[in-house]
């Protein structure tokens, strides 16, 4: 192998490596996995034919989401969604719409993804006053427009008081905590939830997934899953969550994915494969 192929290689592993990453950011923009898939597949057509924004990023995410936002702009920050499409996507959308330009990109960029505000302002091209003022209007925005029930599926007794105490804080009721997907289904039928959080390994050795699959067969409501194990949701070879989480997490992030879930009242369900 060549020493050019060998640095092909290298490149698009690291590429291949931060890619779910993008994923996870588009469909949490766009509010759908399709719509968010068709931009990281856009952003990867323009890789192929000029690396360079990618290269000269201080890191490869950095210019692999600077790279999407080029795209995102470009194209207008399309919203817009098939007529055959209705009920929860179209009402995110329209939510989408009326949000503040570059408010909701900057929130996920800074709370869903970690970029320092140094980073976000080189990925969206904003000083650093802008993504500031940008981050406060859309924690703002988000927060006047969005409250609800929220059903808690976390076994760990310290990390579901955790999730309890941050909820409670943003203005939501809290329905229960359940910690397995026996005690999931029977609280989301007596006291339906605007909104789940979710773990996937529950006590029993239960999967949060199948727990969620159970309770929206009776409910349309969002999910948050958070998570000691993203990989087993972002493989790409089944319909993935809009609003993923990593433990260990941050509270920020739970505040901004679980305002943004209730804001735009949207999920894809997980199926079994």
């Amino acid at each position: 192998m060549t020493e050019s192929n060998t640095m092909d290689n290298t490149f698009s592993d690291h590429v291949a490596a931060e890619l779910p990453y993008l994923r996870r950011y588009a469909r949490a923009l766009t509010g759908s996995q399709g719509r968010g898939d068709k931009y990281a597949v856009a952003t990867l057509d323009v890789i192929l034919r000029d690396r360079s924004t990618v290269e000269e990023a201080p890191t490869i995410k950095e210019g692999l989401f600077r790279c999407f936002h080029a795209i995102w702009v470009t194209s207008g920050r399309q919203l817009s969604i098939e007529d055959e499409v209705d009920g929860l996507v179209r009402k995110a959308q329209d939510h989408l719409a009326a949000l503040t330009t570059n408010a909701r990109e900057v929130l996920l960029l800074k709370t869903i993804e970690g970029f320092t505000r140094e980073e976000i302002g080189r990925i969206i091209e904003a000083d650093d006053t802008e993504v500031s003022q940008l981050l406060d209007i859309a924690i703002a925005e988000i927060a006047a427009s969005s409250s609800g029930a929220v059903m808690i599926i976390e076994d760990e007794p310290i990390i579901a008081a955790d999730l309890e105490d941050i909820v409670t804080d943003l203005g939501h009721r809290v329905t229960g905590v359940a910690r397995t997907r026996t005690e999931a289904v029977a609280l989301g039928k007596a006291d339906k939830p605007s909104l789940i959080l979710a773990d996937i390994q529950l006590a029993d050795n239960s999967s949060g997934i199948d727990a969620v699959n159970d309770l929206l067969e009776g409910l349309d409501v969002p999910v948050v899953f958070i998570t000691a194990f993203p990989e087993r949701l972002l493989t790409g070879d089944r319909p993935e969550p809009a609003f993923l989480i990593s433990k260990p997490f941050k509270v920020d992030q739970v505040r901004s994915a679980v305002s943004q879930a209730l804001f735009f009242s949207t999920t894809e369900t997980l199926h079994n494969s």
